[in-house]
């Protein structure tokens, strides 16, 4: 008889970006926590950072009556400085905002006690590292607090803690709440990211790499320690894919459980608002590149994007642009190409001239200066983007088939010139392009074909490793492509983005209608009611793990 698995009563959960949108942790937690709250209810507890100084916190709304007398009890005796309320994300659920400016005063002894009980070495810190880690350590005295109030000992508790940002909180449970079953998930190694980001080969060398003289190398001693011994101390060990299970197995010298990151679809507009959704946010898209250039566009003009963070190199930036430098130059392209960059950067303002332009309804015959940019940049004549561009030559004149638009603010509603959140636009573009370097999974891939745009990543891509392993064909006909990319093969790639984005210009409107289709398929076999069972798998292996420490 098959042994049934231990089932967590309650679970706290732990991340920096907890109600607080810095990267793609937040989409993971964000859109997991419905599936969290059908399961279990109120016994889901999500704890992140009270980093708002004050002000209005979009994605969290208090209420004083939720777990009102250990929040009232907390603050007095154990004196805590917590929020309690709920996370305004599908679900709805109950979080605990931690202010830890308080323990920056016991910041030597926590060092200390860390150093002697699990050797984390903190002395070369620097950084965000000090922040981090008095979060941490809050959040596992918040822990510690809330099951002792509630008498949790013979319940099934797991504690799980996301990033090497919150190690410390991981290591205080293990040894202050031993019955408590811990997970620490690493969603990219501080070591495989900053090999990756140095510009070093990181694939091709990987089983040569030496974590911790590699951590000497490159000033990251304090991160690397403390995510490897808390990879190696916790009950559970995860990461979110098969490649950066790779890179665990050789720096953080631990075999991980790979729990692979879903995606919430409830949000996503089907049926009519979808294509009303759509065609609103082509209209948008065409008549900001009009005013912006000068002359109109055509109206099946290709809208291709790229977007994530500003990592140059690791986000494959380079690559995609000099993609589309390669696609200007066919001869038998035949319709506009309007390539947008959505990645944040430096930025001073929206553009006034710009903003000028949008309040009338006919398009201008003169180009802006600057016409590859929607908003202000801070270092205009130092940002990458924008010098690759300049370099190729790519000038947005009329006669170029293929323009390239920067738009390098926030895309949260107000960013002055779209005023519309990024899934808004993204549901009006015809394809992705996304040709990461390093990509533990690959968000943005994965919302493209979410939404019905269909997609291009790499090998490298967590997500494209996976739609390889289900059965990705060559060329977009499935929706998605999956370009193999190594330490070496930019020019490879970068000819596969061009023939796979002129292949979409090629398109029937019948057929882009199946490729949308085709990618809403695809991403249907990647949202969480298909990958949570990986996550019960992880709660019921820490659990047995605090079993046996119990006995």
């Amino acid at each position: 008889m098959a042994k049934q698995k231990r089932k967590p009563e309650y679970i706290f959960e732990a991340s920096w970006e907890v109600c607080n949108k810095v990267g793609g942790i937040y989409t993971v937690l964000s859109t997991k926590a419905k599936t969290m709250r059908d399961l279990y209810k109120d016994n889901v507890v999500f704890i992140g950072p009270d980093v708002w100084e004050g002000k209005d916190n979009p994605w969290f709304e208090e209420d004083k009556t939720l777990l009102a007398d250990w929040a009232s009890m907390a603050s007095v005796y154990d004196r805590l400085k917590i929020r309690v309320g709920r996370w305004l994300v599908p679900g709805n659920p109950i979080v605990i905002l931690v202010d830890f400016s308080q323990t920056y005063a016991h910041k030597d002894a926590i060092y200390g006690y860390m150093w002697k009980k699990y050797g984390v070495d903190s002395l070369p810190a620097y950084g965000d590292y000090d922040e981090a880690s008095m979060f941490a350590y809050t959040t596992g005295a918040v822990i510690e607090s809330f099951y002792r109030f509630y008498k949790l000992e013979n319940r099934n508790v797991v504690a799980h803690f996301n990033e090497w940002m919150l190690g410390m909180g991981a290591l205080y449970i293990k040894d202050r709440l031993p019955k408590v079953g811990t997970l620490f998930t690493t969603h990219a190694t501080s070591i495989g990211r900053s090999i990756a980001g140095n510009g070093k080969p990181l694939y091709n060398y990987l089983s040569a790499y030496d974590s911790d003289q590699m951590a000497r190398e490159l000033n990251m001693v304090a991160k690397h320690s403390i995510e490897k011994i808390a990879a190696r101390q916790v009950d559970c060990f995860t990461t979110v894919s098969d490649i950066t299970a790779r890179e665990c197995r050789q720096l953080l010298h631990r075999e991980p459980m790979v729990t692979p990151n879903g995606f919430e679809k409830d949000f996503i507009p089907v049926g009519k608002e979808h294509e009303d959704k759509r065609l609103a946010a082509r209209r948008k898209l065409i008549n900001v590149a009009e005013k912006l250039l000068g002359y109109d566009i055509q109206p099946d003009a290709l809208l291709v994007v790229t977007s994530g963070r500003y990592e140059y190199r690791n986000k494959g930036i380079d690559v995609f642009i000099d993609a589309m430098g390669r696609l200007e130059r066919i001869k038998q392209l035949e319709k506009d190409v309007i390539a947008f960059i959505t990645i944040p950067a430096w930025i001073d303002t929206a553009r006034v001239d710009l903003q000028e332009r949008l309040k009338h309804k006919k398009t201008p015959d003169t180009p802006l200066s600057h016409p590859h940019v929607t908003h202000w940049l801070r270092n205009m004549n130092n940002d990458s983007i924008l010098n690759q561009v300049r370099y190729l030559n790519m000038e947005n004149r009329k006669e170029d088939r293929v323009k390239i638009i920067f738009v390098p603010s926030y895309l949260n509603g107000n960013d002055g010139i779209f005023d519309v959140p990024y899934y808004d636009l993204l549901i009006g573009m015809d394809v992705s392009v996304f040709p990461s370097y390093y990509e533990p999974w690959g968000y943005t891939p994965h919302e493209s074909i979410a939404f019905s745009v269909p997609t291009i990543t790499t090998s490298l891509a967590g997500f494209g490793l996976w739609m390889r392993k289900m059965g990705d064909k060559r060329g977009m006909d499935d929706g998605a492509e999956v370009i193999t990319r190594d330490d070496y093969n930019f020019m490879e790639v970068s000819e596969d983005i061009c023939n796979r984005v002129f292949e979409m210009t090629t398109k029937s409107a019948e057929q882009e209608r199946l490729l949308r289709q085709a990618a809403l398929d695809r991403a249907s076999m990647a949202d969480w009611a298909h990958f949570f069972v990986y996550y019960q798998d992880a709660y019921a292996q820490a659990l047995d793990e605090a079993g046996e420490r119990g006995k």
